[in-house]
């Protein structure tokens, strides 16, 4: 199960905006963008419309072939494992996007993408987190707090927290009070 799929069907025109967001006030050529859990490339290839120099990695190589025969223009992806970025050798980036990938590990799994998403960060890099909340049903969807996304990136300021569209959701996503985080890497 893959909500965050569902949920990017669902809430494409909340992505958009968030994304938009994230370019206002950056320099051209926006730089690099790393897709974290891109699975099979739903939201990367939006990242090198825009501009990025977008890279997509995930552990399963039946997603990342799935990505790569889309044939996305201006996008590369990656089997490799977010728990361990630096083996990768994908080089820094600018700006890291994760829509449910974080969520779905345990604490020093989360520990683990937090260190490599710090070491593979450009001074400055930004990173944008969808996480869904935790609820009773952590069996099926998963779901993380405030708190577990903080402890994970200490040398990230969070800049702000927003409540993610749950429109068109349907049971049990609408349950989980999905968030957006922003982080900036701390100089």
């Amino acid at each position: 199960m893959t909500p965050w799929e569902s949920y990017g069907e669902a809430a494409r025109d909340s992505i958009s905006t968030v994304l938009d967001r994230e370019e206002v006030d950056r320099p051209r050529p926006l730089g690099r963008a790393l897709d974290l859990g891109c699975g099979r490339g739903q939201f990367t290839p939006e990242l090198a419309r825009r501009g990025w120099e977008a890279v997509g990695i995930d552990y399963v190589p039946a997603a990342i072939e799935a990505a790569r025969a889309r044939g996305d223009a201006g996008v590369t992806y990656v089997q490799g494992d977010v728990t361990d970025l630096p083996a990768a050798n994908l080089g820094t980036f600018d700006f890291f996007l994760d829509i449910g990938c974080f969520q779905g590990f345990d604490a020093e799994q989360r520990q683990a993408v937090g260190r490599g998403v710090t070491a593979l960060a450009e001074p400055d890099a930004t990173l944008l987190m969808l996480a869904f909340g935790p609820t009773r049903l952590r069996s099926l969807v998963g779901g993380t707090s405030r708190d577990e996304v903080e402890a994970a990136f200490p040398d990230w300021e969070l800049v702000a927290v927003e409540p993610a569209a749950t429109s068109g959701l349907g049971w049990p996503m609408n349950r989980t009070s999905p968030q957006w985080f922003r982080f900036r890497r701390r100089a």
